[in-house]
């Protein structure tokens, strides 16, 4: 679904001819001390910042923390609204602004706005409306980060077959860009591309034109004078992968180009299998943990540690939040990736950048957070921990005896305080007891929670910790689910689901003689959303056109669908042309 918004009003008339001189003079003498605003008709002006940004540029950003992007706007093909966003206005900035943000991230795709033959000149009216949307961001007192974003794989990623004419562009569109931007504040800094890929390239090559374009990047920029002298400049590695090869190879460019003002940056979008839910990728575990811990113990001992700034350009989770189909992740378990990453930011000094495309967090045209408890647990880690719990749901199956149940306490650096619903504190002992991290809830508090144990959930308790936010646990009534036979077509098939409090986490997929079925080769657990997707209002389990056609043609499949209370049902699906059967299997 496309966000829509009205077209912003022209705003009024601006100051008198005297107040202009003034403010052109600023602009001349090149003032450390002044920050971008808009003026009418999208033009730029200087004023008065309140910004004193920092002359060490490891301090400079550290100062920019926390970061949030502004994807899919500017960076959308081939237009700002192309992707479903709204133009982006000076009101947003000020909400990100007041929301505790330091700095924003203004992602720009220029291929569409620029000459792909020399002089490669980028349009007039393009340049004037990034620059104004950049000076509203200066003008609320945030840091900006201006980039070349998706031409990275436009025409950037064929230098290695089209090598002088990328070059000559690549370096024509940074000598616009800089002399738009020459006398803007130092809160504005560059990066010079973002993610770049080179095909058809050898692993040696690739590391050439990296540095090559990195290299050639900062001396455009420097050789433009003005503010550009000593304006933070941002690069990356290939792809902007945190693998300690790729790494190393950006140390050396940066050393090598003896400036102090260069920034290293990389992107971190978490363990790829918890990151789209593939592979059995449903919990926030040991394995996802470490690989989060990993990276940022390399980003710290090959650049902070060596007195290198870096701003993670993008961070979050590939296919989480979407608020345009079924929650791939499930919350508690994406929140112990925020809550992490944050923690493990903070303490390699690095700075962090959300990657939001519009249909994640902020609402652009409401302006209001999407889900305000995300965003809170985002907020959070920011400053401090905040404990967790081996999960945030309790499942009591409606068909047995309640019993009491056990969670794992993730106490990350807190001091475990108590259990609450809503302002009761549970009493310990009789509704629930602690050995060491194992919080056990009681089968007496659990029967009173249940309440007329109808299916889903019939509670939500907080474990309160000494800092931070509480953990929430929601007590569910569920019985294992029912799925039905059915029969559709390669384009269009369901299961018919009863659900019964229970939520689907994962599906495994493979045929008789163990091979596995479906698009995805490599795992017998398919990509959630990708092959399947749940559909609770309808009661049904959608398989997707893709995952269908991908089925062997008279070779039954036989599914596990996974779900969050540790239920396991299976379901067979075979494809007979464009005719798919599905059969239940009944329990053994």
């Amino acid at each position: 679904m496309k966000d829509i918004r009205q077209p912003a009003r022209h705003r009024g008339r601006g100051p008198g001819r005297l107040a202009g001189l003034l403010m052109a003079l600023l602009v001349v003498l090149g003032l450390a001390g002044s920050t971008a605003i808009a003026a009418p008709g999208g033009t730029a002006q200087q004023a008065r910042a309140t910004v004193k940004v920092p002359a060490r540029a490891l301090d400079a950003v550290a100062a920019m923390q926390p970061s949030w992007n502004l994807g899919n706007t500017l960076d959308a093909i081939p237009d700002e609204t192309s992707w479903g966003n709204p133009k982006a206005t000076r009101e947003l900035f000020r909400t990100i602004r007041a929301e505790g943000f330091r700095s924003v991230r203004i992602p720009v795709s220029w291929h569409d706005h620029q000459s792909t033959t020399a002089p490669y000149t980028v349009d007039a009216a393009y340049m004037s409306r990034v620059k104004e949307v950049v000076g509203w961001a200066l003008a609320e007192n945030l840091y900006v980060v201006l980039n070349v974003h998706h031409d990275s794989w436009q025409w950037i990623e064929k230098i290695a077959s089209d090598h002088d004419n990328v070059v000559a562009r690549f370096n024509a569109l940074w000598t616009q860009i800089s002399a738009t931007f020459r006398n803007q504040p130092r809160t504005l800094l560059f990066e010079g591309v973002n993610e770049p890929n080179f095909s058809n390239a050898t692993a040696a090559e690739k590391t050439r034109f990296m540095d090559e374009l990195n290299t050639s990047f900062q001396k455009v920029v420097r050789a433009s004078g003005g503010g550009n002298q000593n304006r933070l400049l941002v690069l990356t590695t290939q792809v902007g992968t945190p693998s300690q090869d790729l790494m190393d190879d950006l140390y050396t460019t940066i050393t090598g180009l003896r400036d102090s003002n260069l920034v290293a940056t990389v992107h971190y979008y978490s363990y790829y299998p918890f990151s789209v839910n593939i592979a059995g990728g449903t919990r926030y575990d040991e394995t996802a943990r470490s690989d989060a811990e990993d990276v940022f113990s390399r980003i710290h001992h090959t650049f902070t540690s060596q007195g290198i700034p870096v701003y993670l350009g993008e961070y979050g989770l590939l296919a989480y939040p979407d608020d345009n189909h079924p929650s791939r992740i499930e919350r508690g378990e994406a929140l112990k990736y925020y809550e992490h990453v944050g923690h493990l930011a903070r303490a390699a000094g690095v700075t962090t950048a959300l990657w939001d495309p519009g249909f994640a967090y902020l609402n652009r045209a409401t302006l209001k957070w999407r889900d305000p408890g995300l965003f809170a647990w985002i907020k959070s880690s920011w400053t401090t921990r905040s404990g967790t719990a081996s999960f945030d749901r309790v499942y009591l199956p409606k068909a047995s005896r309640i019993a009491a149940q056990a969670l794992t306490l993730n106490r990350n650096g807190t001091t475990f305080r108590g259990v609450w619903h809503g302002d009761t504190q549970l009493a310990e002992g009789r509704d629930y007891t602690v050995f060491e991290n194992r919080l056990t809830l009681t089968a007496t508090a659990l029967t009173r929670l249940a309440g007329d144990r109808a299916h889903g959930v019939e509670a939500t308790l907080q474990a309160r910790f000494s800092k931070g936010l509480p953990w929430q646990i929601d007590v569910i009534t569920y019985d294992t689910p029912v799925l039905s036979d059915a029969t559709g077509t390669a384009e269009q098939f369901t299961v018919p689901t009863q659900y019964q409090g229970d939520d689907l986490a994962t599906m495994e997929s493979t045929y008789s003689d163990g091979t596995n079925a479906g698009q995805t080769s490599w795992t017998p657990y398919q990509e959630f959303n990708q092959s399947f997707r749940p559909d609770v209002r309808n009661g049904t389990i959608i398989l997707t056109t893709a995952y269908l056609k991908a089925l062997r043609d008279g070779d039954t499949a036989t599914l596990t669908f996974h779900f969050h209370s540790g239920a396991k049902v299976k379901y067979k699906v075979t494809k007979s042309g464009d005719s798919v059967t599905g059969t239940a299997v009944k329990a053994s």
